[in-house]
């Protein structure tokens, strides 16, 4: 697991640090899809996940699930084009799932990609620290359970 800033990331997964989504290719060449532990600090108690439906198609840099929660509504983008081949039904049923195991129980969906070029574009778990904390550095972002400063 390597942590930056609080925030935790398991070592064997692919990453896309800008939208904040995880991957995990399976077995068949599919991906398993969720939400990282940034975009659960950012996103706060998630409410409501709607999830593309099963044999439906996606694209890259669209929306492959709308994600809402107490502090944000929106897309949950996705890598590569391909289409969705499962979905958590059991975060459709209790979408703080997320909160509680966004590396587990709280995935959103399976996509099988149609080309494997965006891919490569992913940042590995080895190199997550320095993208993660670049990105906190641009954004100002304090990291995971942190409550960022007060305006005076």
């Amino acid at each position: 697991m390597i942590t930056v800033r609080g925030c935790h990331f398991p070592a064997h997964l692919l990453y896309d640090v800008e939208n904040h989504i995880w991957y995990e290719r399976l077995a068949d060449g599919s991906f398993r899809i969720g939400m990282t532990s940034v975009a659960i600090a950012l996103a706060g108690d998630v409410l409501a996940f709607t999830p593309r439906r099963v044999g439906r198609p996606v694209q890259a840099g669209r929306a492959c699930a709308t994600v809402e929660s107490g502090k944000w509504v929106g897309p949950a983008r996705i890598a590569f084009d391909g289409s969705v081949v499962a979905v958590n039904e059991a975060m459709i049923d209790r979408p703080s799932l997320a909160n509680r195991d966004c590396y587990g129980a709280g995935w959103m969906l399976v996509a099988k990609p149609s080309d494997e070029t965006p891919i490569a574009r992913l940042v590995s778990g080895n190199q997550i620290a320095e993208a993660y904390e670049a990105w906190m550095l641009r954004e100002n972002f304090p990291g995971c359970g942190v409550a960022p400063p007060r305006s005076p």
